[in-house]
């Protein structure tokens, strides 16, 4: 029999580990229900066959989790929307409201299934965005013919006046949004596909949110017969608030107006500090927060001669140190096998390699996180004395697939690119926040090359092939016969009995017999060279390379982030500040820099940074076209419905006021700035609008039945004060919980939420404050130049 090439141990006994992966389009839970039922079935068998079958790892728990986690907000969000319509609009009117999420849903459900998609954690993420988006502009429609129905008008009567009034506003709201989310369609890379399904979903929903608000609610509402003229307790309430509402916040509205430099000032103010302390490196930066899957890899690498039960025997060693730490509330299983080595990109097969998988249980308030365990088990298990190199790998849930650093050294001397790879590594070891560094030029077998002194051979009456064919025989055999047995093909090699390979001094000492007789020694006709031989060479775009990798230290706690950021500055020493967290940007510039001072010694080698970086720095990019493009879509959007240029830049204003609300939640929540947080502050842009659209839709319309542009700003913020609070609060109720973690917390999707739910209702604050001064101001502009040109009009005709 040949020798293994892997072998593994699960609780200290032999075993057999196989992965099992799904095919595409393959429901995950149910077919890990049908793997644990064919387990239990086989081991019920156990006496008769000896085997025990065991499920190591099973990652459908944090798929289980999240989907759990996404139900829970969407419900949760749910119950808030229907809270918040209740409060302003009354019990029937609020159940009207709510009763056209279902359609929407069910509706937006049987699209994506006709265009292929499935239901997944992604999706369930679009619907809790878009949850409380939806009731939206059924709340506008809603709370105009509320407004009529007060004012004793029947039914039919204030559904037509009401989308009179606020068809087209509502129209370009929605419009806006979508303008917003739409392109983040086109975002490259693994970002792009990962979050695609995310504004298809918002997109779908709010064009059938249309449907049901212009068509559906209208005709429910005429159908409910709803009669305010008979007042409850409650009912008088909710009028004397809204009253309330509305009186106070025009004092302060008027207050702002006669200040009006001073209002920009103060919210421009705001806006710059934003920037200030995003600069200044209070908001935790990374790019692709994720939640950690709760599955670590211990990695142990030994000599590249070491013989497979060896490696195993130290890998066993290892594992006793990582047992030490782990307790029965953390771990679920541990598997340890040699002769394989699973990486993020590739596996590696050797014996000299081999590794320990512990799989933990769900986190609970009394399991640890995975961050913790290995910063406890770490010293322990990277001092085993013997092994090469031992090290960890975590994995996070999302994209991407390489490590924060990854960077290739490329030359054509592979004696360069080893001295340049070193240099990178001392430079990755002396940075502070870098830990867990490796490469893949793994260190090859002791080699003897030999080569044929050809004077000597020719002197001693020999053929060359002779020589090469001796050495064969003597180190390896030659085939001579080939036959088949029970349809096996079987080779017989004849090799010399007399070879020593643990000798190479016996083996060059083997005489050659010579044609004139006598004989001659081997090392006579060849000269020999002893080294380590190289384990691999590895090309990238066609010039030999050699990557490296490193990953960065998180810190899980918001004290550890401030000891970091302020620590030094208020001088406190006692924390280990070279553990302190650094984003993948900073750490690959660092490294760039500290490059520069050796780059001199090494003008062939070129750096390769694709990875992570490469990822980050093409998401950026695109994620600000793609912006651009949105807000240049929403600005014709707006330019057609008001038909002027300056009131479409006017409401575009309120997406500064938006960031300003994400900087200052990032700020309060700790939450880090992530490309999904970016994401969020994109599709904000086209929420953080639509208050401000229907503010100015209701100027317009007083300014042009005749009223001043100071009573049409004021006028207009008192009557879209109340449709404005319910539409931000909806918004901000739907993601409410996925924002501040109540059903469970989640990085990969918690700062999309709160970017959302911080903008909006940062923005819709100060919109009904800078829209009405910017209306004014401009207003009055165009209020001068009209007079000035019909004074010139006058003058000219009197002149005639």
């Amino acid at each position: 029999r040949k020798k293994a090439s892997q072998d593994a141990r699960v609780n200290g006994k032999p075993a057999v580990i196989l992965s099992v992966m799904k095919q595409d389009n393959t429901n995950i839970l149910v077919l890990i229900e049908k793997l644990n039922e064919w387990v239990a079935n086989q081991n019920d068998l156990n006496q008769t066959t000896g085997v025990q079958y065991q499920l190591i790892d099973d990652q459908t728990l944090p798929t289980q989790k999240a989907i759990d986690i996404m139900q829970s907000n969407a419900l949760i969000g749910l119950l808030l929307v229907l809270f918040v319509a209740w409060v302003f609009l009354g019990t029937k009117i609020a159940l009207l409201t709510a009763i056209g999420i279902p359609f929407v849903l069910a509706l937006t459900f049987w699209v994506l299934a006709t265009t292929g998609e499935t239901l997944n954690v992604t999706v369930l993420l679009g619907v809790v965005i878009v949850l409380g988006m939806l009731v939206d502009d059924a709340v506008v429609v809603v709370e105009a013919m509320y407004y009529r129905l007060q004012r004793g008008a029947n039914a039919l009567d204030a559904a037509v006046d009401s989308m009179k009034e606020v068809a087209l506003p509502v129209t370009t709201a929605v419009c806006t949004t979508i303008a917003a989310f739409l392109p983040l369609m086109l975002l490259p890379g693994i970002l792009g596909k990962f979050m695609k399904v995310i504004p298809m979903v918002v997109t779908i929903a709010l064009a059938i949110s249309l449907i049901e608000a212009f068509w559906m609610l209208p005709a429910h509402l005429n159908a409910a017969n709803i009669d305010l003229k008979k007042k409850s307790r409650v009912q008088r309430w909710r009028e004397s608030m809204i009253h309330w509402i509305q009186l106070k916040y025009s004092k302060l509205l008027i207050k702002a107006l006669r200040w009006p430099k001073l209002t920009l000032l103060s919210i421009i103010f705001a806006f710059i500090s934003s920037i200030g302390v995003l600069s200044s490196g209070l908001i935790k930066v990374d790019f692709f927060a994720g939640d950690t899957i709760r599955l670590f890899y211990v990695n142990v690498e030994m000599t590249a001669s070491t013989p497979l039960p060896e490696t195993l025997k130290k890998v066993l060693e290892v594992e006793q140190q990582v047992k030490k730490h782990l307790t029965s509330h953390d771990v679920r299983s541990v598997a340890a096998y040699a002769g394989r080595m699973l990486t993020q990109t590739e596996p590696k097969d050797g014996d000299q390699y081999g590794q320990i998988v512990v799989s933990l249980l769900p986190k609970t308030e009394d399991s640890r996180s995975v961050a913790t365990l290995v910063d406890d088990m770490r010293k322990d298990v990277t001092t085993v004395v013997g092994a090469e190199n031992v090290s960890f790998l975590t994995l996070a849930s999302g994209p991407p697939s390489s490590k924060p650093i990854s960077v290739k050294v490329r030359g054509d001397d592979y004696k360069e690119i080893q001295a340049a790879s070193v240099v990178i590594s001392e430079i990755l070891e002396n940075t502070k926040g870098i830990k867990d560094i490796s490469n893949d030029a793994s260190r090859g077998r002791m080699e003897m090359t030999l080569e044929m002194d050809h004077d000597a051979i020719r002197r001693a009456g020999l053929n060359p092939s002779t020589i090469t064919r001796t050495i064969r025989l003597l180190v390896d055999g030659e085939v001579v016969s080939e036959m088949q047995d029970s349809g096996e093909k079987l080779q017989v090699r004849v090799k010399s009995a007399q070879t020593q390979l643990d000798d190479m001094d016996k083996l060059l000492s083997f005489r050659i017999p010579l044609p004139a007789g006598g004989s001659i020694p081997l090392n006579r006709l060849v000269t020999d060279e002893r080294k380590v031989s190289l384990g691999n060479i590895r090309h990238y775009n066609f010039k030999k390379a050699i990557t490296l990798e490193a990953d960065l230290v998180t810190l899980t706690e918001p004290e550890d982030f401030w000891d970091c950021r302020l620590g030094p500055a208020l001088g406190k020493v006692e924390r280990d500040y070279d553990k302190c967290q650094i984003d993948t940007v900073t750490a690959n510039n660092l490294l760039k820099e500290g490059w520069k001072k050796h780059q001199a010694k090494f003008p062939s080698i070129d750096l390769n940074f694709e990875g992570q970086l490469d990822e980050i720095n093409e998401s950026l990019n695109s994620i600000g076209f793609l912006f651009l493009i949105g807000i240049g879509i929403m600005y014709l959007i707006l330019g057609t419905q008001f038909k002027s240029y300056y009131q479409p830049l006017m409401i575009l204003a309120t997406v500064p006021l938006a960031f300003t609300g994400v900087i200052l939640g990032l700020l309060v929540t700790q939450n880090p700035m992530s490309l999904y947080t970016l994401y969020g502050v994109v599709a904000l842009a086209g929420i953080a609008v639509n208050a401000a659209i229907v503010l100015i839709s209701a100027a317009n319309d007083r300014f042009e039945a005749g009223m001043s542009v100071v009573k049409s700003a004021v006028y207009a913020s008192r009557r879209r004060v109340i449709p404005i609070l319910i539409t931000t609060l909806t918004t901000i109720a739907g993601l409410f919980s996925l924002a501040t973690g109540i059903s469970g917390k989640s990085l990969l999707w918690g700062p999309v939420a709160t970017a959302i739910v911080w903008g909006v209702g940062f923005s819709a604050f100060l919109t009904l404050f800078t829209i009405p001064t910017l209306y004014t101001a401009g207003m009055n502009r165009k209020v001068r130049k009209m007079k000035q040109k019909e004074a010139k009009l006058r003058k000219e005709n009197a002149g005639n």
